[in-house]
């Protein structure tokens, strides 16, 4: 009996002296699965942040983020910049044209204007995120504006109800509002605007209303050619525009092509003075300097501001 116990204790000892052997042995082969998994999982996110780079380029031509001002910092616009136009929703169905883009009245229109009803559904045009959805009395009236994925942000203006709400995730095709005439309009339509890095860019160059479709699968902006290209879009696609084949496209190719570049020139962009602000703090809240402030108002740098006053200060 002794002698089997002595066996037993032996055994156990045996037993437990080979555990650490066998967990080593199975560390070391799990290292190099590890190491694997590790290079397979690296891969897989840089396939994922490449895709993602890929399918949100908007991700590079923005500096910021905001809610309140319906036209945000203009960045610099690259030499060109291909536009993706898959994946679309045209905003209405109407197909009526009322307004072209450019010069109306002595001044710049920056979009299209298409005739809609009070109460007709409008509907984002590609997939995007809400940034501004605000009340203008004297301008857009009732307006959303969406960032896209593809580098575009477009605008709806005018409308007699919003139905999404800043920082909402929207896709191609979802209803964001209802048609209207809010604002500074003189009936009811839907103010249509597209927008590359603050600066608006002519729809018709992308969308054709009267045929409820894109021009393309993408659209190419290029600074050297863009106003030649505006002007000939609006004449094929604008209002009381022509048809490729018609016995005026080839004048009016031959006009398009005599246009001026674009100048690209800014907008002006106000701030309204609040109690205890300086030329400093509101250069360095608008992402500008003192002097530029200075230069544009007409201004001393030790000016004493005052609170409510309106400032320029892009």
């Amino acid at each position: 009996m002794i002698a089997k116990i002595k066996t037993i204790a032996l055994l156990a000892v045996a037993t437990m002296s080979t555990l650490p052997m066998m967990g080593q042995d199975l560390l070391a082969r799990q290292a190099p699965v590890d190491r694997k998994m590790k290079a397979v999982d690296s891969v897989a996110l840089q396939r994922l942040i490449d895709f993602e780079n890929l399918e949100n380029p908007a991700a590079d031509l923005y500096e910021d983020w905001d809610n309140f001002h319906a036209h945000s910092r203009v960045t610099e616009l690259p030499d060109s910049f291909r536009i993706s136009l898959k994946n679309f929703c045209m905003p209405t169905d109407s197909r009526v044209l009322t307004s072209n883009y450019g010069a109306r009245w002595g001044r710049q229109h920056k979009g299209l204007d298409i005739k809609v009803y009070i109460g007709d559904t409008i509907r984002a045009a590609f997939s995007g995120k809400v940034r501004v959805v605000q009340y203008e009395g004297r301008g857009y009236g009732k307006y959303v504006v969406i960032r896209h994925d593809n580098g575009l942000e477009t605008y709806y203006a005018h409308m007699s109800k919003q139905l999404v709400v800043e920082d909402q995730e929207v896709r191609a095709g979802d209803p964001i509002g209802l048609g209207g005439n809010t604002g500074r309009s003189t009936g009811s339509h839907l103010h249509f605007e597209t927008r590359l890095c603050g600066v608006a860019l002519n729809p018709a160059l992308m969308f054709d209303f009267r045929n409820q479709d894109v021009v393309d699968d993408s659209y190419l902006f290029r600074k050297s050619s863009y106003q030649r290209e505006s002007v000939l879009a609006t004449r094929l696609r604008g209002v009381g525009g022509v048809n490729i084949g018609s016995s005026n496209f080839e004048e009016d190719v031959e006009l398009a092509q005599a246009a001026p570049a674009a100048s690209y020139k800014q907008e002006s962009r106000f701030h309204k003075v609040k109690r205890g602000e300086t030329l400093f703090s509101i250069a360095r809240k608008r992402g500008t300097t003192v002097n530029s402030i200075v230069k544009l108002n007409h201004l001393k740098k030790n000016t004493k501001l005052r609170p409510g006053q309106i400032l320029k200060f892009n």
